[in-house]
Parts: C-alpha cells; sequence; structure tokens
C-alpha cells in the first residue's frame, strides 16, 4: 500500500514518472503502525512547512496556481533527492522553488503580457488571519509589496520561513553577509512605510 499525501500535494503527483517514482521509493512495506508513522510524519512535516513554501512561492510566481506548481514539484525534488526517505533540509526546499519559478518564467515569456496584467490585478493574501486582523494585514501586504524584491525575498525567508542567514545565502545562492544586510535594509524599509499605523 502506498503512503497516502495530503490533498495540498495529490492533485498532480500522477503526471510524471519522477513523481511516480517518489512515490515507489516510500513504499510502505511493514505493517499497518509503520505506515500511520509515516503517514503522520508527512503530513506533520506538510502541516508545517507548506504555508512558508507557498508564501516564498506567492513572490516568484505570477499567479496563485504557479505558486501551488512550484511548492509541489519542489517538495517531490527534494524530497527524492534524499536517499533515507526523510524530509529534505528547508534550505534546499527554498532554493528548489527558485530554481523551478526561474525555469517557469523562462518558459512562459510568450504569455508574458498577460500573465503581467493578471499579477498586476490580483489581490493575493500573502497572510492568514482571522476577520479582526484584516486591516493590518493589508497594510503589512501593500508595504511588502512596496519594499525592493531582493528585500522581501530575505524578509520573507527569516521571518515567515525561519530560515537562518546562512540558510537564505545558501538558498538565494548569495554570500551570508548579504542576506543579513538585506534583511536589515528590508525592515528598515518595512519601519519607514509603517510608522505611522505601527507607532
Amino acid at each position: 500500500m502506498f503512503v497516502s499525501k495530503p490533498d495540498f500535494f495529490t492533485s498532480s503527483l500522477d503526471k510524471n514518472s519522477e513523481r511516480q517514482r517518489f512515490y515507489h521509493r516510500n513504499r510502505v512495506n511493514s505493517g499497518s503502525e509503520n505506515e500511520d508513522s509515516t503517514n503522520s510524519d508527512w503530513e506533520t512535516w506538510v502541516a508545517t512547512h507548506a504555508p512558508r513554501f507557498l508564501l516564498y512561492a506567492r513572490q516568484l510566481a505570477r499567479c496563485e496556481a504557479d505558486a501551488h506548481d512550484l511548492v509541489q514539484e519542489a517538495v517531490v525534488e527534494s524530497w527524492g533527492r534524499q536517499p533515507d526517505g526523510t524530509p529534505p533540509p528547508l534550505a534546499l526546499v527554498f532554493a528548489t522553488i527558485r530554481r523551478r519559478a526561474i525555469d517557469l518564467a523562462r518558459s512562459e515569456n510568450r504569455r508574458n503580457d498577460r500573465e503581467l496584467r493578471v499579477a498586476e490585478d490580483a489581490n493575493y493574501v500573502w497572510f492568514d488571519s482571522g476577520v479582526e486582523d484584516r486591516e493590518r494585514d493589508l497594510l503589512l501586504q501593500k508595504a511588502m509589496g512596496s519594499i525592493l524584491d531582493i528585500y522581501r525575498e530575505v524578509v520573507i525567508l527569516k521571518v515567515w520561513g525561519e530560515l537562518t542567514f546562512a540558510e537564505i545565502a545558501e538558498a538565494l545562492e548569495i554570500p551570508a553577509n548579504t542576506a543579513a544586510s538585506r534583511y536589515r535594509y528590508g525592515l528598515e524599509e518595512l519601519r519607514k512605510l509603517t510608522k505611522e499605523n505601527f507607532p
């Protein structure tokens, strides 16, 4: 019996042979107790990290559907690289999301104009929150959208991705000192943009 995966990743796992190899590598051969344990490990890992991956992918993708695809492909690829089937390092998944986003952007250049119009009109929700926090979240989202991409990328990886500067450096292929300075500059810009609303 195969290890079942949460709905977040199951919608298109059957689409290519790489994903099929991933399934076969993670086949459970022992009793139902091991299967339950493996399912629980997978589901816990996904529940913990999928929102972080998706938040990061949203800033790199042209639309919400592409962000979901990037996360799914990156997790499957990163997990498939683990010879013992253990969860992949977070920095590896973030780096894979970034590489897949670059590949996707290159392959979709012929649709660039249409995608840019959609992205400008889209109202992405970056933060999961209750109704009472909606106004604050919109202000933060607007501020995040106003800072430079290189700062926003590092702030998201540090704050929501919970990566160290060394892991951010690995994911973005930049020096750790550069990651730290971009984070510092990004926070300074956010403070300037939000000081009236968050004294």
